[in-house]
């Protein structure tokens, strides 16, 4: 089974879990592992690596509405190279200060294949969870989307630099604290905007009516084939970690001002149905 059936069949067996991150106390908890094989392609740095795994972790404490305050990581490899160790502490550290958090350590192993578990940790007293949308919601996303997919093209072009600069990204930390006041529904995009969307409609047993255009990045336009490929790469493929969000719209102008970063409204939430432009979003993404 994929990972989608299997945290289904879990479901019952833990009744807390079902959001980005657990909210034990005010305490936020998230842990993430990642692999050479699935998610660091040829060419990917180990700074790269470091600031990658770690933000993904932090990226799940940004969709609760919660203020990152660590992060520690488990970096097994065949071998330790020195320069590759340092280079993905480093990477952990720099993705850790650039949310005002700290980097705090973890452990070390051998393993046949280069593969970093990581948990971050954070605080909030009111985590936005992904079951609170209603009908008439605004439904918006930060950023762009796409980067990690055209990242992907450029490190098999053999554009390792640029590659790696588009690999990298912001942990949205301060995108969902500016969020938390309003937000109905939150989640991040690491399986891609259309699976998201899905997600938070059956959290929130509601629907969604997205419409074009989505805000899609610029360097996609680079690497896809023409407007199906641009829109699978953006809506499709995941690993974006942007937040996807729901709120009331007479909220949205007043968030917008407090946002650090772009947000973009794509839709309004529906009693059910997830469309785009009217025809139904299939719900597809990242699958591990």
């Amino acid at each position: 089974m994929d990972e989608r059936t299997a945290l289904g069949l879990l479901a019952d067996r833990l009744p807390a879990a079902g959001d980005d991150a657990a909210v034990v106390d005010g305490q936020v908890v998230t842990t993430d592992m990642l692999h050479d094989r699935t998610d660091f392609p040829d060419g990917t740095t180990r700074y790269t690596a470091g600031w990658r795994a770690v933000g993904a972790s932090l990226s799940d404490v940004a969709a609760m509405g919660a203020a990152a305050t660590a992060a520690v990581a488990v970096y097994a490899a065949p071998a330790f190279d020195e320069r590759e160790l340092v280079d993905f502490v480093d990477g952990a550290a720099d993705a850790c200060e650039s949310v005002d958090a700290e980097y705090v350590g973890g452990d070390l192993d051998d393993h046949v294949e280069f593969t970093v578990a990581t948990t971050a940790l954070g605080r909030t007293d009111d985590p936005v969870l992904r079951s609170g949308a209603r009908p008439g919601d605004a439904v918006c996303v930060t950023g762009t989307l796409g980067r990690s997919a055209a990242a992907l093209r450029l490190f098999e072009r053999g554009e390792t630099e640029r590659a790696n600069d588009f690999f990298r990204f912001d942990p949205r930390i301060a995108a969902g604290r500016a969020l938390a006041g309003s937000a109905t529904a939150m989640m991040d995009s690491s399986d891609g905007l259309a699976r998201s969307l899905h997600q938070l409609a059956e959290a929130s047993d509601c629907g969604m009516a997205v419409e074009s255009p989505l805000p899609i990045d610029d360097v996609v336009e680079e690497v896809a084939d023409g407007t199906d490929e641009r829109l699978e790469l953006g809506a499709f493929f995941g690993e974006d970690f942007e937040l996807v969000c729901t709120l009331p719209e007479s909220d949205l102008d007043a968030v917008r001002a407090e946002m650090p970063v772009a947000l973009t409204r794509i839709g309004t939430v529906v009693d059910s149905g997830v469309t785009l432009d009217g025809d139904a979003l299939p719900d597809r993404g990242y699958t591990h």
